[in-house]
């Protein structure tokens, strides 16, 4: 018999009616039947669960094996036997609550595959207002792994895993706990992974909240089931990951959620239970939680954890009052700006009774950076910017707000002054109006000429950054992804004249994120790409007139600069500028060249912009001579083969009257 693709697992108690749509997600996957296979155990049902898995077993003989067994108490003993009974290459775990995206088990396998990668995330989208993970699904990452993403932030175990991992590791579901067992099983195997993928462009699971409740997550309330997982879990990062940044990156999900979750449970426990729990919690957090981790952490959590620490439970109380409060007023909470630091005025701040330091108030980190570019054009030199910056709860007094020039490759830095702008009314939906940020607005000049501490910049993508600055503090953000809609971002080149001479300079915004960025000197945008020639000939309303016409996409370039360039070989050269083809505008170009005003020779010719040559081309072969009379004598100009980079070649000459006699006889 030949092994599936994918196993899945569907651990099912009490699941009517969403147990329908769930397997039937399955069954209409785009991988197809032949690659797949469905174990479903029923673990003790008593709504119709098992009755309905025998019906769909009987539609789907070739896909669908149904266990049943008495209940267990947890989904752990059914995802074990379904684990036990898998034959697949990989193994996904499906709630019997949610369901497929058509295209989900196709699409993460053939990412395991292209990546060589042990588990797959695929992207969860809540239903029916259940909340889903997010952080670690804002792009694609083929590979990854628990320490330099936000893959640990979700320890649900509805991935795909490669079974010989699971199997490798003897990994099952704990079976004497109701919830977090997940999270040791989920865990090891993200430790142990060869490479973890995320799919983040395709919705590939429907996490469902059901009418009744009925999630096991949200059915498990009470702080003493929390506090019997966590210890091992707390236990599982002791042992297998050393001390250090990602030991601490790990640990600041279990301070953070767990945390956080459990004494959500602790606040309607009996006074009894709650001191023995917050006794226990501290005792359980003491080797994850150090100093060192305080700057991961926001402000409200460390307060969280260091009234947990010294088990200060009427301060924890009334703490989780202050936020249970705090969330749906929509207020932010007040601050207070102190020697250039930012403390959140959360309850117990500098109350002298409870001794609990500043340093768990300081939210000058977390400030957020609120900007906005309201002008960004280049004229002449200088770039030309306007627009508002301000930090989110710190009002706009004593403001020191500076543009920042930083060439990406080198880290050169330049920092240049701005004129401040009043912005009245600015913030007065934000906070209910609680700050003032009528001081926010900026005006900047950046001249390339003179920017670099009064020299030229120098070649290089230079991107644009404001330090807005407040009451001594400062905060530095990339501008130009929150824009005015007539900002169109699309890159524009301009051909400067420059002390240095001239110089391409382009104003662009990055992707994807639309940050301003110069790129002086062609590092990403070249110019000869923007000079194009479509035609030549001779005028229509001028035979003795070579036509030239193109086009040039350039933004600006200096009156004049665009001209076609002829040289004879012998010293001698003519030169003659492009003008617009027509008054609209629009880039068309063109060029006209008198021959009658050449001496006589082998003219060879480019287009030239500045130091910019671009090969113009062969005449064509069906373009005849023209003629004039010079002082009476007959002159031709005509084209002539001419190899050497495909320059065209123009012979200007008086005509030899034998000559010509000659050759009449001869025809």
């Amino acid at each position: 018999m030949v092994s599936p693709v994918v196993s899945v697992i569907i651990a099912a108690y009490n699941a009517m009616p969403y147990l329908t749509r769930c397997i039937t997600s399955v069954a209409e996957q785009r991988i197809g039947w032949d690659a797949l296979e469905v174990i479903a155990v029923d673990d003790g049902s008593t709504d119709g669960t098992g009755e309905e898995l025998d019906r769909l077993a009987e539609k789907y003989p070739e896909l669908l094996s149904v266990f049943h067994q008495e209940n267990s108490g947890g989904p752990s003993a059914p995802r074990n036997k379904g684990l036990d009974h898998a034959r697949g290459k990989y193994v996904f775990f499906l709630d019997a609550d949610d369901y497929l995206g058509r295209e989900a088990l196709e699409r993460m396998v053939a990412m395991a595959e292209k990546n060589g990668t042990d588990i797959v995330l695929g992207k969860m989208v809540g239903v029916g207002g259940r909340g889903a993970p997010t952080s670690m699904f804002r792009r694609n990452q083929p590979r990854t792994d628990v320490f330099s993403s936000r893959v640990y932030w979700t320890l649900n175990p509805m991935k795909l895993f490669r079974r010989d991992l699971l199997e490798r590791l003897e990994l099952r579901f704990p079976t004497d706990l109701k919830i977090g067992e997940d999270q040791l099983f989920v865990g090891p195997a993200y430790l142990h992974a060869e490479g973890i993928s995320v799919l983040a462009d395709y919705d590939c699971l429907f996490w469902v909240e059901r009418e009744d409740s009925g999630n096991i997550t949200v059915q498990a309330g009470g702080s003493e089931p929390r506090l019997r997982f966590l210890p091992r879990v707390v236990d599982m990062l002791l042992e297998q990951v050393p001390p250090g940044p990602g030991r601490d990156h790990l640990a600041h999900r279990h301070l953070t959620v767990e945390v956080q979750q459990l004494l959500d449970h602790l606040a309607h426990e009996p006074r009894p239970d709650q001191e023995k729990s917050l006794a226990r919690l501290a005792e359980v957090i003491a080797p994850l939680w150090h100093e060192g981790l305080n700057d991961r952490l926001s402000a409200m959590a460390r307060l969280r954890l260091h009234l947990v620490r010294h088990t200060m439970l009427d301060e924890l109380l009334e703490l989780i009052r202050f936020e249970n409060e705090l969330g749906p007023s929509g207020v932010s909470t007040p601050v207070l700006v102190d020697g250039g630091r930012a403390y959140a005025q959360y309850p117990f701040f500098r109350a002298p009774s409870r001794s609990v330091p500043d340093a768990c108030y300081d939210i000058t980190r977390q400030l957020g950076a609120r900007h906005r570019v309201t002008g960004a054009e280049l004229r002449g030199t200088a770039l030309h910017l306007t627009g508002y910056g301000y930090l989110h709860r710190i009002a706009t007094e004593d403001v020191s707000t500076h543009v920042v020039l930083r060439e990406r490759g080198t880290g050169t830095e330049y920092r240049l002054p701005v004129t401040h702008t009043a912005t009245p009314g600015l913030g007065e939906e934000e906070d209910k109006g609680l700050y003032a940020y009528e001081n926010a607005g900026f005006r900047a000049v950046v001249d390339i000429t003179t920017a670099a501490d009064g020299a030229p910049l120098t070649d290089g993508l230079w991107d644009i950054s404001l330090a807005i600055g407040a009451q001594g503090i400062t905060r530095e953000v990339r501008i130009g992804s929150k824009r005015d809609p007539d900002i169109s971002g699309a890159a524009t080149t301009h051909v400067l004249h420059t002390p240095g001479g001239i110089r391409a300079v382009t104003l662009y915004a990055t992707k994807p994120h639309g940050n301003v960025t110069l790129d002086i000197g062609e590092r990403k945008h070249k110019v000869l790409p923007q000079m194009s020639l479509h035609s030549v000939r001779w005028a229509e309303d001028a035979p003795t007139e070579l036509e030239f016409t193109g086009r040039c996409t350039l933004a600006s370039r200096p009156e004049g600069a665009l001209a076609v360039h002829l040289e004879d070989g012998q010293g001698g050269t003519a030169a003659f500028p492009a003008r617009p083809a027509s008054q609209s505008g629009g880039g068309d170009f063109v060029v006209r060249v008198p021959v009658t005003e050449l001496p006589t020779g082998r003219w060879t010719g480019q287009l030239r912009l500045g130091p910019w040559s671009s090969t113009l081309p062969v005449l064509p072969e069906n373009l005849g001579p023209a003629k004039w009379r010079r002082r009476s004598l007959p002159w031709y100009a005509k084209p002539v083969a001419e190899h050497r980079d495909e320059h065209f070649a123009l012979e200007v000459a008086r005509t030899r009257l034998l000559r010509a006699a000659t050759a009449r006889v001869k025809r």
